[in-house]
């Protein structure tokens, strides 16, 4: 996961900041997402049931202990994905397709979304391991709402890359920030990609922050970065010729009153500590004029899930503090719908049980930095070897009804390895 305040430290975003230098992409194109039936099976996952009240189905099956799990909806699908490859289930929960990553120029730390303007889906894949040492971040985006058809991949060369970066969109702009040895963004145009045109690539020098899921329908992009003081809000836009350049930046104090880097939890009938994930937010989401996340933190002494609303001038709106007096919360995703539903996944450690997903929601009606009871998703089953765990969760609106919430979490299974299981969570 990318640190945004190592980011932030290398890279001074300021209003006019225009791109370093620009770069034509031509697409690598596939059919279809299994190419017409010839790629590899990747059957995973399915087998749905009710558990308290909501829909859940597992995911991938193959993990081991950073199954990486992601997940995006919309044209009646649900797509899923891991360092291992994509599934598609339809929304009763069924099996419907299943590829590896080589089908896509390969690649680990698979970012998705659903784009809500242009109804496509997205994902991003990162190749550290190439022989001509290109390093390429491969950006993948299908040509319709039905991930099944055709789909576009560029590949943007990233040769000073040393992790798998953050990736964003708005009603115009795909932007990408990549952490690490060379830092960078990079930006392209949403209608060169859905129609698998050779796309213009605009390299930022640095960093601009994490790129942030713009639901609302806005054509400039935001990009989001924390410092031990300060929220960061840096909005990219078309400069009038058709070329991006920084609008606008905002920094203003986060008080947070949590902000220490969250402990590695204990578990049952181990030694091993499972790491929690950093402080850092996985995904970012505008919706209503305000940026919302939620983030793992030190709380007393364990991993905690802090939640937040700002508006984009840096004010603060709202703020929950979620926390367990035993467990540890960990690995923390964020979904908000236009309603200003919340839903927030996790997952659950302790010494005396095994990493477990859970989710908990809160509605707009609800008073401000509530939610209400947890939803336990799936138990953990026997102890992981430790360190690093699923890495991230997944958790989005329904891209159809733009209403109801999904997500995935990765859960220990019975040989202490990474599943993943996926839940509908109605907001009523």
């Amino acid at each position: 996961m990318m640190s945004l305040i190592a980011l932030l430290a290398l890279a001074q975003p300021a209003a006019g900041m225009k791109p370093a230098r620009v770069e034509t992409i031509s697409p690598m194109r596939n059919a279809s997402f299994n190419k017409g039936g010839t790629a590899k099976k990747r059957i995973q996952g399915g087998h749905p049931r009710v558990v308290e009240g909501h829909l859940v189905f597992d995911g991938a099956e193959d993990g081991d202990r950073q199954v990486d799990p992601q997940i995006a909806v919309g044209g009646g699908y649900v797509m899923h994905g891991t360092n291992n490859g994509f599934t598609l289930y339809n929304k009763s929960g069924e099996y419907v397709d299943g590829v590896p990553q080589k089908e896509f120029n390969n690649g680990i730390d698979p970012k998705m979304f659903f784009d809500l303007h242009n109804r496509v889906f997205a994902f991003d894949l990162w190749v550290y391991w190439d022989k001509e040492k290109v390093k390429p971040v491969n950006i993948s985006v299908s040509e319709t709402s039905n991930p099944t058809g055709a789909w576009n991949t560029y590949p943007v060369p990233a040769p000073g890359g040393v992790d798998g970066g953050g990736i964003g969109y708005s009603r115009k702009w795909i932007g990408y920030s990549f952490p690490g040895g060379s830092e960078e963004t990079f930006v392209l145009k949403m209608a060169d990609a859905k129609r698998g045109r050779p796309a213009k690539v605009y390299h930022f020098a640095g960093s601009l922050g994490h790129p942030v899921f713009t639901q609302d329908p806005v054509d400039d992009l935001l990009f989001v970065g924390l410092t031990d003081s300060d929220i960061v809000l840096t909005t990219v836009g078309d400069d009038g010729k058709g070329a991006p350049m920084v609008k606008k930046v905002v920094r203003a104090p986060h008080r947070f009153p949590k902000f220490g880097w969250p402990p590695a939890s204990p578990q049952k009938g181990s030694d091993k500590r499972v790491a929690s994930g950093d402080r850092n937010p996985k995904n970012l989401v505008v919706q209503n004029g305000c940026v919302w996340f939620s983030q793992a933190v030190d709380v007393g002494g364990r991993s905690g899930i802090q939640w937040n609303q700002f508006r984009l001038d840096g004010r603060l709106m709202q703020r929950g503090v979620l926390s367990h007096p035993e467990n540890s919360f960990i690995q923390t995703t964020l979904a908000v719908n236009s309603r200003e539903d919340v839903l927030i996944g996790f997952q659950e450690a302790g010494p005396q049980m095994f990493v477990s997903a859970r989710c908990a929601m809160r509605l707009g009606k609800d008073p401000k930095g509530t939610l209400r009871p947890i939803v336990r998703i799936a138990e953990g089953q026997a102890a992981t070897e430790g360190g690093p765990w699923g890495d991230y969760s997944g958790t989005v609106i329904d891209g159809d009804n733009k209403r109801d919430f999904w997500t995935v979490q990765s859960v220990a299974n019975d040989k202490g390895r990474g599943s993943a299981v996926i839940a509908r969570i109605l907001a009523k």
